[in-house]
């Protein structure tokens, strides 16, 4: 499977993890790449890669020289077996400058870069473009995550990607790019990369790439105008490989939305009604970044009645009790809570939570991040009457978690206190209920 049948010594694959400068405002820094090098070098490099061939893994911070980057870089893009490469940190322009070809005056700044050094302390956007135009198709992966300053913002956000990427041949190239008003990330592990880290720790089959972007994207509660690569319309028109559910990693695609006529025993079933138009393929497809794609853009409406299309089937196929359905009930979770929908979000968070409790047991991460995710949305729940609704149910998930922070708890009993509290009673007074 993957490389994994290679020889020993003929093929290695290469791991690059770079560490550019830290993106601040006011003190507040809003990525912190060092850190985020540093997890995700925890990560073995085959999960990074895909596969099982040998790797060996670089890890740059600290670096002032962009020609040292250079030369790391070389040495990765000339390895013949896969290559991922990862950059974190400031992108910067050169505000003197009049653009470098493709990467349009970019640069990735390095320690010690100032507004004035950008020229000579920096690595250019199009040196790493141009290194990675020499690589074999299918065997390179880039992952970015960066923060563009007030200077390299407005060149991200007239064109909406990061300049050269989508041309790159064979080169698959994911991340998100937040600008210079994104919210800090308190020193810690930026949100997307973390979500990185956990998919490919808690999947029991590695995803795909693709997949693991949507899903990082989709769940790190990226803040409003971050430019996601690829693009919602990026994802919508063009195919891309999505492994199915379930224990075998088979490559299969998630189609573009003017072509959903498949050949074989692909099931197509109409999701939604003449008021969406959505068309759901579901069946041998899994519509996860057809989902992501939709939600992002604001497609609310479509993007659930797809995500109840995928559930109906995985029911039809596996039950309700089953893992993928319990899954499915957990994206449609997250769905609502993109939509701003926080009621239905709560109670598909509790219900995927109790479903993980009752098969997994109460100290499982999964259980323990629907629990989370149930208590988040029922706190952004303003709707008083619903809020009580839902409590009950979530206050009872938690309890049965002891190994969830306490701290969780006593918000949940707290509100739920003061939610059956009526309106107008002493502070403090209870309602007693037989």
């Amino acid at each position: 499977m993957g490389f994994g049948g290679v020889s020993g010594g003929q093929r290695r694959g290469h791991v690059l993890l770079l560490a550019g400068d830290a993106a601040v405002r006011r003190g507040g820094v809003l990525v912190a790449p060092g850190v985020n090098v540093a997890a995700l070098a925890m990560v073995p490099a085959d999960a990074l890669l895909g596969c099982g061939v040998p790797a060996d893994m670089v890890c740059l911070e600290g670096v002032r020289d962009p020609n040292t980057v250079l030369a790391r870089l070389r040495v990765a893009v000339g390895a013949e077996g896969p290559l991922f490469v990862y950059v974190s940190g400031r992108l910067t322009a050169d505000r003197r400058g009049r653009g470098h070809g493709r990467g349009r005056g970019l640069f990735v700044a390095l320690a010690g870069t100032t507004a004035a050094s950008v020229r000579y302390t920096s690595l250019p956007w199009e040196w790493l473009l141009g290194e990675l135009r020499s690589r074999t198709a299918g065997e390179t992966t880039v992952v970015v995550d960066l923060v563009a300053d007030k200077a390299a913002w407005p060149l991200v956000e007239e064109t909406g990607t990061l300049p050269g990427l989508a041309g790159l041949t064979g080169v698959e190239a994911f991340g998100v790019v937040g600008g210079p008003g994104a919210p800090g990330a308190v020193g810690g592990v930026s949100a997307y990369t973390r979500q990185w880290i956990d998919q490919l720790r808690r999947a029991p089959v590695r995803p795909s790439n693709v997949e693991l972007h949507v899903l990082a994207a989709g769940s790190a509660g990226l803040a409003p105008g971050t430019l996601v690569v690829p693009s919602a319309r990026e994802l919508e028109t063009r195919s891309v490989p999505v492994p199915v559910p379930g224990p075998v990693p088979v490559p299969v695609f998630v189609p573009a939305p003017e072509s959903v006529a498949f050949a074989g025993t692909t099931r197509v079933v109409e999701a939604a009604d003449a008021v969406t138009g959505a068309v759901a393929v579901v069946g041998t497809e899994d519509p996860r970044a057809r989902l992501h794609a939709l939600a992002v853009g604001g497609r609310h409406t479509e993007a659930d009645a797809l995500a109840r299309a995928w559930e109906r089937w995985v029911v039809e196929r596996s039950g309700h009790a089953s893992a993928e359905a319990v899954q499915c009930g957990e994206i449609r979770a997250d769905l609502a809570r993109m939509a701003g929908d926080f009621a239905s979000a709560t109670r598909l968070w509790t219900a995927a939570g109790q479903a993980r409790l009752a098969s997994q047991g109460p100290d499982a991460a999964e259980v323990q991040d629907s629990a989370a995710g149930a208590l988040y949305c029922w706190t952004q729940l303003k709707d008083r009457a619903g809020a009580l609704e839902l409590g009950p149910a979530l206050v009872g998930l938690l309890r049965a978690l002891p190994s969830l922070d306490p701290d969780r708890l006593r918000l949940a009993e707290r509100r739920l206190e003061t939610l059956r509290t009526p309106a107008g009673a002493p502070h403090g007074s209870r309602v007693v209920r037989s």
